[in-house]
């Protein structure tokens, strides 16, 4: 349950730094009170998943898939690429949260 609350929180930081630019400078009020909105629910969100999971770990969960996800929003809706390195730190950062998650005994996986 507290990876679902984790990934919803993810999803909903991803949809307010995606607005970023939309805000125009927080000059925009629509796009602006969405931002604020969804970082709101990102950040509760993620203050219940921190009880249970070590902060580091969900720290380094959410900003691998915000970083993801961010950029792959970026490439399809503002049209910027990242080139072949920028990519393979991205693959770094992933890997590095699988490794996490999957084999460290510091991911509070409790039932």
């Amino acid at each position: 349950m507290n990876y679902l609350l984790l990934a919803v929180a993810v999803a909903l930081e991803v949809v307010g730094t995606s607005l970023l630019k939309a805000t125009e400078g927080f000059s925009r009020p629509l796009p602006s009170i969405v931002l604020l909105l969804c970082y709101s629910m990102a950040f509760y969100l993620m203050s219940i998943v921190v009880k249970t999971i070590p902060v580091g770990i969900v720290y380094a969960t959410w900003s691998a898939g915000g970083i993801i996800l961010v950029s792959a929003i970026s490439y399809f809706l503002y049209k910027q690429s990242l080139d072949f390195t920028a990519l393979i730190g991205l693959g770094f950062i992933v890997i590095g949260v699988i490794i996490i998650n999957v084999f460290s005994k510091s991911g509070g996986h409790s039932p």
